[in-house]
């Protein structure tokens, strides 16, 4: 019997067929959910801990700032180089790679830490860290938009699953990094060392198991140089303008999510004057919200659509972010937090389920990271803005950076609007992939 091609395995919807999916396909689904689950809590770990561990070492909001613009320069760099480099490797390889170069990244800060390098070593450690931590997102990205492909009409059950592992490492991922800083910085290190082994494990099992499991097979495409990939991840773009105007929607409200996320401890501590704890609580209660926003956005999408359930999103997203920047103290404060993470929840679950339908099989991981690369691109600005801003105007700034989401939110919806039966309806090429799997 011939062997089945790729895309014919790989884009076979589960309902569309008579037989119970193999457990090795199972079992390939649940590794990819823990290579995913180990590499989120690290990322989240250190997302979180950098800004804290800059503003307790100098005690200054500029530099505060400046610790997440230097962070997120380089982090766009790392999208835009590792997209189509995952395309010409493997998922796999990637998370191996970037897990065994964060673990010696960690080590490499604990030794700055004590010869007395304190700032220095902290910003580079995040700068590596975070170039790393993007490459590996687009990995595991690409690993779950296969698992979307194989999914079928029920993508957004695999994206929900997800999103759910995502904001559980965003639940966990402040609590843990404020416990173990109160301890030491060399034990967050340590931690995120031991993270990063079980990561790079399970990407060797997973590789082992699945050799060479690529998103783009094919030797031109892999002939291509990164910025003939890019290039080409950009002409997807435009050619779809509904996953053009949700990115820039997207991009609108990350700007807001990067203000308000290198501003809140300077906000809590200084402004509010509660303590550094009080800003992991914040975060891992809107995880929290976030977590079970994700959960009812799944059954919503079965419901009513994409299309209504990211509108309602962003309209509580805006409005969350204009309460962030009037609260008064930390109880509206959190309050809104949590209703903007909700919202950021739902959104992801919505972007990664259109994004999965809407980008093409081939050269996936190029597209996917054009994509990134604008919505990620307003959070250096977000840093340049809070580290310009003095500390007493952060919430006046908070309000005008929400003005700026509502206008460009109202008309990203008008054209999401018009283009919806492009994301909202199973795209034909799952249902040519389940024809070809019934006549096989």
């Amino acid at each position: 019997m011939a062997a089945i091609p790729i895309t014919e395995a790989h884009g076979r919807p589960r309902r569309r067929t008579h037989r119970t999916p193999p457990v090795a396909d199972r079992g390939w689904l649940l590794r990819c959910y823990l290579l995913r689950s180990s590499d989120a809590v690290a990322s989240a770990v250190i997302m979180y801990a950098v800004p804290l561990l800059v503003l307790t070492i100098t005690h200054s909001a500029a530099w505060t700032g400046m610790a997440f613009l230097v962070e997120w320069g380089p982090r766009l760099v790392a999208i835009a180089g590792a997209g189509p480099l995952i395309d010409r490797h493997s998922p796999q390889s990637a998370v191996l790679g970037t897990s065994l170069l964060r673990a010696a990244a960690s080590l490499g800060a604990m030794v700055g830490l004590a010869f007395g390098v304190g700032v220095g070593a902290v910003m580079a450690f995040g700068v590596v860290t975070g170039m790393l931590a993007e490459a590996s997102f687009l990995a595991v990205e690409s690993l779950g938009a296969e698992a979307s492909r194989r999914a079928g009409p029920r993508a957004h059950q695999v994206q929900a699953t997800l999103t759910s592992i995502d904001q559980t490492a965003l639940l966990l991922g402040p609590l843990l990094g404020g416990a173990l800083l109160l301890v030491s910085p060399a034990l967050l290190l340590s931690t995120v060392i031991v993270l990063s082994a079980v990561t790079s494990t399970v990407a060797l099992v997973l590789r082992t198991e699945r050799p060479r499991l690529r998103v783009v097979t094919g030797h031109e495409q892999q002939q291509d140089s990164p910025l003939a990939a890019l290039t080409a991840g950009l002409g997807t773009l435009r050619r779809t303008p509904a996953l053009a105007w949700l990115v820039a929607a997207l991009a609108a409200g990350n700007l807001v999510s990067g203000v308000l996320q290198v501003s809140t401890p300077i906000t809590v501590t200084v402004e509010l004057g509660h303590s550094s704890a009080a800003v992991g609580a914040v975060w891992s209660i809107a995880a929290g919200a976030s977590l079970a926003a994700v959960a009812m956005s799944r059954r919503a999408v079965d419901r009513y659509g994409l299309y209504p359930v990211g509108l309602a999103a962003a309209v509580l997203m805006c409005a969350a972010t204009l309460a962030a920047g009037l609260a008064p103290s930390l109880t509206p404060y959190t309050s809104a937090i949590a209703a903007l993470m909700a919202a950021e929840g739902a959104l992801t679950v919505v972007l990664r389920t259109a994004r999965a339908r809407l980008i093409p099989e081939r050269g996936f991981a190029a597209a996917l990271a054009v994509t990134v690369l604008l919505v990620l691109a307003p959070l250096p600005l977000a840093g340049l803005l809070v580290a310009a801003v003095p500390r007493g105007h952060l919430q006046g700034l908070v309000l005008a950076v929400g003005g700026v989401e509502v206008i460009v939110t109202a008309i990203c919806y008008r054209g999401l609007w018009r283009h919806r039966a492009d994301y909202e309806q199973t795209p034909v090429h799952e249902a040519d992939h389940a024809n070809q799997a019934q006549a096989a």
